[in-house]
C-alpha cells in the first residue's frame, strides 16, 4: 500500500509539472514487443510528457500497442509491423528514441556473449535512425552497452550526422540497483539513497563511488559484498529466471526514468542530473571514447557532463579495472561497424 501511495505520489507531481509545461512529445520505442520493450511502452504510456507513443518491433508491435492504448491516458499510441517504411513512420519526428531490442541474456552467458546479435540489430536501427530522425535523443538499452553505443555512434557517422549531445547508453539500472541494495543493508528508503555510480554497464566496468553515497563508513568485506553485488546484479536476475531471460521490468523503469528526463529537461527544467554512458572527455587522453557518469541534461541532450569529484584509493582501483575492459569494449563496437558496415 504504502508504494502505490507513493507512486500515485509521484505521477501526480510529474502530472503537476506537465500542466505548465508548454511541449508534448512523440517517443519511439524499437523493440517494443519484448521483455523490456512492453514494461518500457507501458511506464511511458504513463507519462503527462507523452503525446503520441510509437511502438515498433519484428513482430508483434500493433498488439501491444493495442493494448497500451486502453490505459486511460491522453497519449496515443500507435504500433507499426516490421518494414522499412513503418520503422521510418515510426520515428519521424520523436523527440526521443529508445532501443531496447534485442537478445536476452541467458543463464552462464556474459553481455559480451550477446555481441554478435545485438550488434547486428542496433547497427540497422541506429542507421535507420541517422535517416529518419538523425535529430532524436537515441538512448541505447540493448546490450552490451558498452559496445552498442559505439556501434551508434560509428553509424551516425558514416552519415555525417554525428551529435555526441544525443547519443545516450542507459546506465540508470545501476544507480537504481546500488540505491535499493545500501537501502537493504541500512535498513533506509531507497529513494532517499543518493550514490553516484561511473564506468560502463557490465561487471567490473561498473564502479560505484560510495564514498560519495550517503553513507561513506561501509567498509572491509561489507563494501566487497556491495560492490560486487552493484557490479553483477543483473547476475541474480538472470539465474532467478532460471533461463526465461534477464533484468526486464527492472530496466524498463530504468530507460523510462532516462526518457522522462529528457523530455523534462527538453521543456526547460533546469538540474536535471542522470547517470548515462556518453562520448565524455574524461578518460580520452586514456583512449576511453566513451564513459558513464553524472551529466546535467539541457533542453539538446548532454549539458554538462559532470567529473568523479574526490575519491579514494579503492575506488581508483576500481576505475583502473574499468578503463582496461572498457577501452576493448569499445573497440569491439568500434570495429564491429568497420567490419560489418550498414548496407
Amino acid at each position: 500500500m504504502f508504494s502505490l501511495r507513493r507512486t500515485t505520489q509521484t505521477l501526480a507531481q510529474k502530472r503537476a509539472f506537465s500542466a505548465s509545461a508548454s511541449q508534448y512529445y512523440k517517443v519511439a520505442v524499437l523493440g517494443a514487443a519484448g521483455g523490456i520493450g512492453q514494461p518500457l511502452s507501458l511506464l511511458l504510456k504513463l507519462s503527462p510528457k507523452v503525446t503520441e507513443l510509437a511502438l515498433y518491433d519484428v513482430r508483434g508491435a500493433p498488439g501491444v500497442a493495442a493494448d497500451i492504448s486502453h490505459v486511460n491516458t491522453n497519449s496515443v499510441v500507435k504500433g507499426y509491423a516490421p518494414s522499412p517504411e513503418n520503422l521510418a513512420e515510426a520515428l519521424k519526428d520523436a523527440e526521443v528514441v529508445l532501443i531496447p531490442a534485442g537478445v536476452p541474456r541467458k543463464p552462464g552467458m556474459s553481455r559480451d556473449d550477446l555481441f554478435n546479435t545485438n550488434a547486428s540489430i542496433v547497427r540497422d536501427l541506429a542507421d535507420a535512425t541517422a535517416k529518419a530522425n538523425p535529430k532524436a535523443k537515441l538512448c541505447i538499452i540493448a546490450n552490451p552497452v558498452n559496445s552498442t553505443v559505439p556501434i551508434c555512434a560509428e553509424v551516425y557517422k558514416r552519415h555525417n550526422v554525428y551529435n555526441p549531445k544525443t547519443l545516450f547508453g542507459v546506465t540508470t539500472l545501476d544507480v537504481v540497483r546500488a540505491s535499493r541494495f545500501i537501502s537493504e543493508l541500512k535498513s533506509t528508503d531507497p529513494l532517499n539513497e543518493k550514490v553516484t555510480v561511473v564506468g560502463g554497464h557490465s561487471g567490473v566496468t561498473i564502479v560505484p563511488l560510495l564514498s560519495q553515497s550517503n553513507h561513506p563508513d561501509i567498509s572491509g568485506e561489507a563494501r566487497d559484498a556491495l560492490v560486487n553485488r552493484i557490479q553483477f546484479g543483473g547476475d541474480e536476475v538472470v539465474k532467478a529466471k532460471d533461463g526465461a531471460g534477464s533484468a526486464t521490468l527492472s530496466m524498463a523503469l530504468a530507460g523510462f526514468r532516462m526518457a522522462e528526463s529528457l523530455l523534462r529537461a527538453k521543456d526547460g527544467e533546469k538540474g536535471i542530473v542522470e547517470p548515462t554512458f556518453v562520448d565524455s572527455p574524461l578518460f580520452k587522453d586514456q583512449g576511453v571514447e566513451f564513459f558513464a557518469s553524472n551529466v546535467e541534461l539541457g533542453p539538446e541532450g548532454v549539458k554538462e557532463i559532470k567529473g568523479l569529484g574526490d575519491i579514494n584509493s579503492y575506488e581508483k582501483e576500481l576505475i583502473d579495472a574499468c578503463l582496461k575492459d572498457l577501452k576493448k569494449n569499445i573497440e569491439k563496437g568500434i570495429e564491429f561497424v568497420k567490419a560489418n558496415p550498414p548496407k
